[in-house]
């Protein structure tokens, strides 16, 4: 049997020193990598911990001479992030779900059922990725403004954002590309016990596609959670905007420790979703097989 490569090889580990070395880099790089992520978490909730006075002096203080804590009650009750946060939460959720609804039946078709010119339509997809999101603002906006054939306007409704939401390429192609190595045998299975395509993806694609479909679940929270430039242009009514829109708004008129306080709320319940979903993410994104 061949040796595995390494960089560093068991002679040199099995020294003294070449393991104290190796431990060393190995420590200095986790390390680096930890400060890296979370001193600009540390920076917010310790800057929105201080004074205005103090956050804007030169050079800045890395602890607080006096602490307030007391900051973030006041952002929640001065900005009504509350308000706002149940704006995000809504268009968040339903770009979630429209995306689910659409992009999944629409990659099991791709995957599966193998519709005629089904490469053709999936590459035409593919090519919306190659395009700048720029390009595509003042189309979409004025699809929005003026729904083809019903000729409704939903400016200032959430499903200005679910709408252009709903096909989303990418999430496509990686669903495809995970339905493609589901074996075939279970789906012909389940159509000699006489299951539709609909029923054969609700009762066996499904469960098997729990890791990848945590994984573009997550995608897609974030992407609606954290969209400044769209929601912008469509939710021009300051009572509908999300929470990114509002703080770009507010931001010339709010102390700056209130302002970095409401942005440390408003990323808590991202940080917290991916800790509950952690597995099923590092799951679905080294999912590579299905195991019979």
């Amino acid at each position: 049997m061949t040796a595995a490569r390494t960089i560093v090889s068991p002679t040199q580990l099995r020294s003294r020193a070449g393991r104290t070395v190796y431990w060393t880099v190995l420590l200095l790089t986790l390390l680096a990598f930890v400060l890296a992520f979370l001193f600009p978490f540390y920076w917010a909730v310790t800057g929105a911990m201080k004074s205005a006075g103090e956050l804007a002096q030169v050079p800045p203080t890395l602890v607080p001479n006096e602490w307030h804590p007391e900051t973030f009650a006041t952002a929640w009750s001065e900005i009504d992030l509350g308000r706002y946060l149940l704006n995000t939460v809504v268009v968040a959720g339903g770009a979630w779900a429209i995306q689910l609804a659409v992009d999944v039946p629409a990659a099991y078709a791709l995957s599966k059922l193998r519709p005629r010119f089904g490469n053709l339509v999936l590459g035409m997809m593919l090519s919306t990725l190659m395009l700048p999101a720029t390009a595509l603002l003042v189309p979409t906006y004025l699809t929005v403004s003026e729904v083809p054939i019903v000729g409704v306007n939903l400016l200032n409704t959430p499903a200005a954002i679910w709408l252009p939401a709903a096909a989303n390429a990418f999430n496509i192609f990686v669903l495809k590309r995970f339905f493609d190595q589901i074996p075939d045998e279970l789906l012909e299975a389940a159509t000699i016990d006489g299951a539709g395509p609909i029923r054969t993806m609700w009762t066996i694609v499904l469960p098997i596609s729990r890791p990848i479909l945590a994984v573009v679940s997550i995608f897609a929270v974030v992407t609606a959670w954290k969209d400044f430039i769209w929601p912008l242009l469509v939710l021009q009514d300051p009572s509908t905007q999300t929470l990114s829109v509002l703080l770009q708004r507010i931001a010339p008129d709010m102390p700056l420790n209130l302002l970095v306080a409401g942005l440390v709320l408003t990323s808590l319940p991202m940080i917290a979703v991916y800790l509950l979903f952690q597995k099923q993410i590092l799951a679905g994104l080294s999912a590579g097989s299905i195991k019979g």
